[in-house]
């Protein structure tokens, strides 16, 4: 068995997109950053979202049962920072500009695009859970650069529009 931290260290050069993971319920708005999300089918569009079980807002995903992943665009750096802080969450949403689609759950605006999801499953596995989620809508923006974290770091891909 490897140890963590080499695994980590390993996981580190895998070049992932940058997401914000939000959801709504009773207890108001709730989100994160992360960059464990990936495509599981095409029929039904379903997406796999990792998330620590000892995050402060996961009960809330667990008790919602719906998410939306918010892919950022380039120029989004600070609104992941914001979501990877220790702000609480309603100081994290007084950043961006945010609507909604069919879950309710909250969409950030100018990302690269947005899943609104439906959990259908989640299963525990060690420090974190992974959320099995129908998507039940899609806003695909004018964007045309991606943010991403490789090496520990941010960078840009993609054709950013200048001025």
């Amino acid at each position: 068995m490897v140890e963590a931290i080499d695994f980590r260290n390993a996981m580190s050069l895998l070049t992932s997109a940058v997401n914000v993971i939000t959801t709504t319920g009773i207890s108001g708005h709730h989100g994160f950053t992360a960059s464990a999300v990936c495509s599981v089918t095409d029929t039904p569009g379903t997406l796999l979202v990792c998330m620590n079980t000892s995050s402060r807002s996961y009960e809330h995903f667990v008790d919602s049962k719906i998410l939306t992943v918010n892919v950022l665009a380039a120029h989004q750096q600070q609104i992941s920072q914001v979501f990877a802080s220790k702000l609480s969450s309603k100081e994290r949403f007084e950043h961006g500009d945010w609507s909604t689609l069919v879950t309710g759950a909250p969409v950030l605006a100018e990302t690269l695009v947005s899943f609104d999801c439906k959990i259908d499953q989640i299963q525990e596995i060690g420090t974190h859970a992974v959320f099995m989620c129908t998507v039940v809508a899609i806003q695909q923006n004018s964007a045309k650069a991606g943010l991403v974290y490789f090496n520990r770091a941010y960078h840009q891909v993609g054709h950013q529009d200048t001025v």
